[in-house]
């Protein structure tokens, strides 16, 4: 199902900073990994969105790779930002969640209207729960539905790759700084 993946059924049901945020909501998406890695550190590596979107690069990143190290200064955040150059960041808790917007000059696109949360929290055995919550609205006409329905698909594969990705450089750093502090 390309509205759900990853996400455990109590994350699904959990209230995020992205609700209530667009006025014609019409559908949720989850996106989640367990990452291996400290709340600071996987919440560090989603303040580099503001770089790139980590995800496939040739699409939606212009075919330049995304930072494979942490860019200095990103991590000072501010209500405005532009995240993945089509969103904007409007609320945040550090080591908590970033919440962005689309930016589209009317608000949306053929797709619709988009708010998102990424939200880190801590788990009991040290590792960290990366959850994307994409709450989608616009119009509710024949052609839209179909056309969330094919986003559903796409955002499922570029979101799937972004999350696994960030996990990766996430649970690089950690073992790097482990390492130094040995």
């Amino acid at each position: 199902m390309p509205r759900v993946w990853g996400a455990r059924e109590d994350e699904v049901r959990a209230e995020y900073a992205c609700d209530g945020l667009l006025d014609r909501p019409q559908e949720n998406w989850f996106r989640a990994v367990t990452v291996d890695a400290a709340t600071a550190t996987v919440f560090r590596w989603l303040c580099q969105l503001k770089v790139a979107p980590y995800s496939y690069d040739v699409l939606d990143n212009p075919g330049r790779r995304s930072p494979r190290r942490l860019t200095p200064g990103v991590e000072q955040l501010a209500p405005e930002q532009r995240v993945m150059r089509i969103f904007r960041l409007v609320d945040f808790a550090q080591d908590r969640h970033l919440t962005l917007l689309l930016d589209h000059p009317e608000g949306r696109t053929a797709f619709g209207e988009f708010a998102v949360t990424y939200r880190v929290t801590g788990e009991a055995d040290g590792r960290t729960r990366l959850v994307v919550k994409l709450v989608v609205g616009g119009d509710e006409t024949a052609a839209q539905r179909l056309r969330r329905s094919l986003m559903a698909w796409g955002d499922l594969l570029m979101m799937r790759r972004q999350l696994l990705t960030l996990r990766k450089l996430s649970e690089r750093q950690e073992r790097q700084e482990r390492q130094e502090r040995s």
